[in-house]
Parts: structure tokens; C-alpha cells; sequence
């Protein structure tokens, strides 16, 4: 049995910002305590139930709880570390009747906010449960700021405040009114289908079609025919006569993404479409005029692939009249939490959630990987994380496996030295799949990137495409 000592306590409105919780097993004890808090200002919730209380905590009901040390069900110690795991941002203030500065100390270190002694001084719990509502106040504040930051950061879908992507909304506005062709370079991941299709709605023909073709997800027969269209009877399988994408964007835009992909002789028939704007159905040999402005992207250094004859100059120069770098994302690392704030919205509505936001351990995880899959991969962690959360916040607990290992990779022996970032990907593609256990499949899937694009980071760095491959019991 405790008490609460005789200090005046100065009435005030009622504040609805916070909402303690009051965790005791002795009723009269829990009655006092509700009845001083309500003179405070505050509406709280009162239980003698250590997992009613816990719930609380992790919906977000309680932000901050006040936690008798002796209970019978589960004593302080127990609920301050259980409660922290739920949500590590939670508020917890432990009471004791058996108060050591020792013990002050060590529960401290555990994660409590204060420790206090019983019989428990108005003015102190006052003052405490004060700067609690403030501190809330304040982060309700600097969300809504958050909110208005995101909305007039936001270029077309793309967010961005770092100066390499101020650089990309300004060129991109530039060139949107005049531009007939345009090359988007950046490794991939990065967004460049978000900028071309940024670039096509803020040109003239934005009320006309834009038509998307991968040009490396299909071999050149089938692109042939996605491009220019095919008459029937023209190859096995072609039981009618269709048109291809440039005519169905005739007026508007085409984006050929993964143009690098792309044959030689494939490259021909390009060319002769930036010349001439002219193109012919697969089968037919009728020339016919089209009006379209053309937006290309590559992941590769296409000046090195003209030298190594893997491109063609001509269509090189074509095509990059009028070039657009798109920066990783490790090059614009300040661009993270405005791109996690926008994730977890998207991500909010899609999955039903309400999840405020990432612990500060969580955040200072993120900022330390190298991100080799770019914003993809960024935005496959945070999906991953809002899916398997069941609290109001994201911690490392909720992150993919390859990274809430990486700080203790780090100390298994990992020096830290400066590296490129080719070699960064390569070190970290080569960890991501020994997690996988080969399976490229998967690992791409974590990485935020395609499983072609894997194979060819991996041919690149001197894998055998044929080795430890495993896809779920079949070849990726």
C-alpha cells in the first residue's frame, strides 16, 4: 500500500494530448492515483492487469505508463522491457516504495524515463507528465510540418529534397516543353520511369497516351513486335492483326526503359525511328508516319558500351541530345526520411495500418546501409516492415533479416575502409545471397530489383551464372 503526498495540486483544463496509463494490483492505490492525474489536467486509463496494459501500449493507446514495481502477475522490471520491445518509444515512469539511487540508475539504463519513489510528489509527477504532453505536442506538430514538407517536396510522384534531385525537378522541368528525345541514366531502382513519366506530364502532349515498354524482358522477336506492331499471319502465333506501341502512342510519348538491353539489329530498327519517325508492322510492307517523343533509360554506361561495340554510336548520340543522370540513393542518403515518411503513408493506406513512424534506431539502421537496390529496395524494406509490424512504430526487429544483422556482421570482423560503390553492391549482393542460400530469386526480390538485372551484376563481378543457383527447387 502506497500514498501520495499532500502538495496542492493547481487545476487546469482537461489535456487530451496524453493519455497515462496507471499499472497497480491495489485498487485504493489505483483510484488515488486516477483522481491526482485527473486534477492535472489528464484523462487516464487505470488497470491492475499487466497485459490489459501492454495492449494499451502497443495499439499507441498509451504513450505513457506509470508501473507499480511490485506486482504478483509480472512485476515492473518484466512489463518496462516487455513493453519497450512492443513499441521502444513508449514512455515508462516505475514506483517503488524501496527506492535506491542504485536502482534509479540501473532502471534507467533499462529504457525507463523515471523512476520514482513512493509516496510520490505531486509536483515532480506533474511536472513530468507536463513535458511528456509537450514532447508529444511538439512531434504532433513537426508531423503535421512533415505532411506540408512532403507535399511541396513532392515533384510528380517523385519525392526528393537533396540537391542532386533538385537538380534532376529543375532539368526535367526545363526540357519537358522541347525536347523530342531524351536518355535517363542511373543505376537501377532509382526512379527513372517516375522522372519520364514526370517528364511526359508536364509536356505538351500530356494529354496523350504514354506507352511503357522493358525492353529487356523480352527477346527481340516478341520486342519487334511490342514496338511496331505485326500483321497477321506473320510469324506462328499471330492469329490477328495488331498495332505496336509507338502507334498506339502516336501524339504522345514512348518510354523505352532498359534500352541498353537492347540487340544490335534491334538498335537498327531504332534508329531508323528517331530519324525517320516512320515504322513497319512485323509482315508488312507499308512505311507509315508517326508522331511520338521518345524517352529511353539505361542502368548502363552506354558511351562504354559504344567502345566495347555493344551499342551503336549513332543511336548513342540520338538518344543522349538531351541526358538526365538519375542519382542512387546512396548519393542522396539527406532524401531518406522524407522518402520513409512517404513509404509508410502509401503503405498506411494500402495495408490498413496506422503506423506513425520509424524508432530512431531503426532510422540510424537505414542510414548506415549502402542501399544497392536504390529506392526499390527501399521501399520492399519499409512494405515488408508495415506488413509485419503490429506496433505504432517500425523498429529493427521489423526490418528484412540482411539488415538487422548488419551491425553485428559489423563486429564479427568486418574492418570498416573506404570503398567504391560498385564494390559496396558487390559486397552486398554477395551477403544477400548467402542469407538466400543461392536462391537468386529471392535475393532479388530483397534486393528491390530484377532478376535479370541480378544475373547481370553477377556476370559482371565474375560469378558463374550456373553455380548455387536455386529458385525454390527450380532455376531462377
Amino acid at each position: 500500500m502506497a500514498f501520495i503526498s499532500s502538495k496542492s495540486v493547481e487545476l487546469i483544463p482537461a489535456k487530451t494530448s496524453l493519455t497515462p496509463c496507471i499499472l497497480d494490483d491495489d485498487p485504493a492505490q489505483l483510484d488515488m492515483l486516477s483522481a491526482i492525474i485527473a486534477e492535472m489536467g489528464y484523462e487516464s486509463v487505470a488497470t491492475s492487469d499487466p497485459e490489459e496494459a501492454l495492449k494499451l501500449v502497443k495499439r499507441g493507446r498509451c504513450r505513457l505508463a506509470l508501473v507499480d514495481v511490485r506486482m504478483p502477475k509480472m512485476d515492473g522490471y518484466e512489463f518496462l522491457d516487455r513493453a519497450l520491445r512492443s513499441d521502444p518509444g513508449v514512455h515508462i515512469i516505475l514506483m517503488t516504495g524501496e527506492y535506491t539511487l542504485d536502482s534509479a540508475l540501473d532502471v534507467i539504463r533499462r529504457g525507463a524515463m523515471d523512476f520514482l519513489p513512493k509516496p510520490i510528489d505531486r509536483t515532480r509527477l506533474k511536472k513530468t507528465l507536463d513535458d511528456v504532453a509537450m514532447l508529444y505536442d511538439q512531434r504532433r506538430r513537426v508531423r503535421a510540418l512533415e505532411e506540408q514538407l512532403l507535399k511541396d517536396l513532392e515533384f510528380h510522384g517523385i519525392v526528393g529534397k537533396s540537391p542532386a534531385m533538385l537538380e534532376v525537378f529543375d532539368f526535367a522541368r526545363k526540357v519537358a516543353r522541347h525536347y523530342t528525345n531524351v536518355l535517363l541514366v542511373g543505376p537501377t531502382g532509382t526512379g527513372k520511369e517516375l522522372v519520364a513519366r514526370a517528364i511526359h506530364q508536364l509536356s505538351p502532349v500530356n494529354q496523350q497516351k504514354l506507352a511503357v515498354c522493358n525492353c529487356s524482358a523480352m527477346v527481340d522477336t516478341l520486342l519487334e513486335s511490342q514496338l511496331f506492331g505485326h500483321m497477321r499471319g506473320s510469324f506462328t502465333g499471330a492469329t490477328d492483326t495488331r498495332p505496336g506501341l509507338f502507334e498506339y502512342a502516336n501524339g504522345g510519348t514512348v518510354f523505352l526503359d532498359e534500352v541498353g538491353e537492347t540487340s544490335l539489329p534491334m538498335q537498327a530498327k531504332l534508329l531508323r525511328v528517331i530519324q525517320n519517325r516512320e515504322i513497319q508492322r512485323v509482315g508488312s510492307p507499308e512505311v507509315r508516319l508517326i508522331n511520338v517523343r521518345l524517352i529511353a533509360a539505361t542502368n548502363r554506361d552506354l558511351r562504354a558500351e559504344v567502345l566495347a561495340g555493344h551499342f551503336r554510336e549513332d543511336l548513342f548520340y540520338r538518344l543522349s541530345s538531351i541526358q538526365i543522370r538519375v542519382p542512387s540513393l546512396a548519393e542522396r542518403l539527406e532524401d531518406i526520411p522524407l522518402l520513409v515518411h512517404f513509404l509508410v503513408k502509401k503503405y498506411n493506406a494500402a495495408y490498413g495500418k496506422n503506423i506513425s513512424g520509424l524508432t530512431r534506431r531503426a532510422q540510424t539502421l537505414l542510414l548506415q546501409h549502402p542501399w544497392p537496390g536504390n529506392v526499390r529496395e527501399l521501399e520492399n524494406v519499409i512494405s515488408s516492415a508495415c506488413i509485419t509490424t503490429a506496433g505504432i512504430f517500425i523498429d529493427i526487429a521489423d526490418l528484412l533479416e540482411h539488415l538487422q544483422h548488419r551491425s553485428a556482421r559489423s563486429l564479427e570482423g568486418d574492418d570498416w575502409k573506404l570503398l567504391a560503390l560498385d564494390e559496396i553492391r558487390k559486397l552486398h549482393i554477395q551477403r544477400v545471397l548467402e542469407m538466400c542460400q543461392g536462391n537468386r530469386l529471392r535475393a532479388a526480390q530483397i534486393l528491390g530489383i530484377g532478376r535479370t538485372s541480378l544475373y547481370r551484376y553477377l556476370k559482371r563481378d565474375g560469378y558463374d551464372k550456373g553455380s548455387q543457383e536455386k529458385s525454390g527447387g527450380a532455376a531462377a
